[in-house]
Order: structure tokens, then sequence, then C-alpha cells
């Protein structure tokens, strides 16, 4: 376990608060290896024991918010786990972290700039609000990169309603701050420059609030949601997403295609 005093891949600030959580990776486009998640999560529940702590901001240094799993990591360490292996990891560091995300007692605010794709896409969506800079855009190309059913988590038709969705991974193209704006699944856009002032005066604002109304409130959304079936259709989609890595596409990706997939979901982040 990282020690809170030995995040590597994660930077971690408190102050007046607010406590950020920043994906450190930026030479890498902040991809999310496995050392990024474990310590993105332990900063998380840090926050969450911090009762100084009022609201919790995750963003990404550099120029991007993450370009998604580290897909080189996985083709060098995790390319020939079996399905227990699989499903064990992705239980775990994909749908359990996301998960612990939506489930945070405390506000969550995703600052969103440049690139926020497949996992780093899950993970933006995982939080309370959405704040992105004009420059920002959305994408989970995995359908087509990688012939799998999505990232591990299907937040998108509850984000963007399931008609958008269906468009979004079928084309598995960008989509703009704007458009992401219009359709509800950002709550403000703000140039690039403005974009961390912006989400510092709404955290500074929602810190006022007394922190177990918070907590109650953010209880209550998120029951109505569970009412509805969002856990139950994400826990659904998880099963899905592991059968898809037993397809004979995506065993053709892996086997033919890979580093292209790679290469490709690169150059989707660019």
């Amino acid at each position: 376990m990282t020690t809170p005093s030995n995040y590597e891949l994660i930077e971690y600030r408190t102050g007046e608060g607010v406590a950020r959580l920043s994906h450190n990776r930026p030479q890498a486009r902040n991809a999310e290896s496995q050392g990024l998640l474990e310590e993105l999560d332990h900063a998380l529940q840090r926050a969450v024991r911090d009762d100084s702590v009022k609201v919790i901001v995750i963003d990404g240094k550099g120029d991007h918010f993450s370009a998604g799993h580290d897909l080189k990591e996985a083709a060098l360490k995790r390319s020939n786990f079996t399905v227990e292996q699989r499903w064990a990891f992705e239980e775990r560091y994909y749908l359990g972290y996301a998960m612990n995300i939506h489930d945070c007692p405390k506000p969550t605010i995703a600052q969103v700039s440049g690139a926020c794709i497949a996992g780093g896409f899950m993970v933006a969506n995982m939080c309370d609000l959405v704040v992105a800079s004009d420059d920002a855009f959305f994408s989970d190309p995995v359908c087509q990169t990688l012939a799998t059913a999505a990232v591990e988590v299907m937040i998108h038709p509850w984000v963007m309603g399931a008609r958008k969705a269906k468009e979004f991974l079928y084309l598995g193209g960008r989509m703009s701050a704007q458009e992401a704006l219009a359709i509800g699944m950002v709550n403000r856009v703000v140039p690039r420059a403005e974009v961390q002032a912006e989400v510092d005066r709404m955290a500074a604002r929602i810190a006022q609030c007394d922190p177990f109304a918070l907590r109650l409130v953010k209880r209550s959304i998120n029951r109505g949601l569970d009412m509805q079936g969002l856990r139950s259709a994400i826990d659904a989609h998880f099963d899905t997403h592991q059968l898809s890595h037993l397809s004979e596409g995506f065993q053709r990706q892996r086997t033919e295609g890979l580093g292209q997939a790679i290469q490709a979901a690169a150059r989707s982040s660019l």
C-alpha cells in the first residue's frame, strides 16, 4: 500500500476545505496504470477520512485529464491473464475503484481539460459534477479499437442518455466539451486558462454548506438513481464486458493488432 507521504503517480493537495487529487503522469497523457489507480483510490479514502476536507476535486496535470487505461502496461503484464485473473483485477481496479468515487460521501468535482478517454471518461463521470475547459473532449473508442463492450463501468447512458450513448460508443469518436454541456453531461465549460479558478470557486461555495446536509442530499440523489437501476445496470455490464474479452474479435485484436489498437488509442488523445 502506498503511504500517504509517498504518492508518485498522483499529486495530493489540500487547502481551505478542498482536496485535489491529480493524475500525475503527464508524459503518458495521464494514462491510468495500476499504480496510479491504487494511489488515486488511497488518496480518495484519505480525503474522506480527513474532517477538514469538504469537497474533493479530481483533475490531471499537464495537457490532459487522462487518456484512459494504460494499454501498454496491460499488454505487458496482463495479456495472458486467465478469465478468473482478469475478472478479479478489473473488478477491483476498474469497477470497484470507480464505484468508490460514485459512493464517496463527500461532493466530488471532475476538472477536465484535454483528453478524457475510456478509463478517464469512466473516472470523470463517476464524480458528482464535471467542469470542462473549452478544449476538453470525451471519447470511449474501445468498441472500434479493441472489440470490447465499452469500458468496464457503463455510466454512459446515465450521464448522456441512451440514444447519445449508443452513438458515442458505436462510432467511437470524440465529443466536444460544448456538446457534452448541451446534453447535460458537463455542468460548465470555461476557457482553459480559467477552469481551475472556476472549479475553486465552486468548491469553495460547496464547502460552505453543512457537511452532513451535503452527505444526505448526495445519498438521496444516488439512492434515487439506484432505485432506477443504475447499480444493477453497471454490475450487469461489467459481466458483459468480461464476456467480450472472450470474443473472436477481441482475440484477433490481441493476437494481430493490439499494437495498432494502442497506437489508435494514443492518436485519439492528441
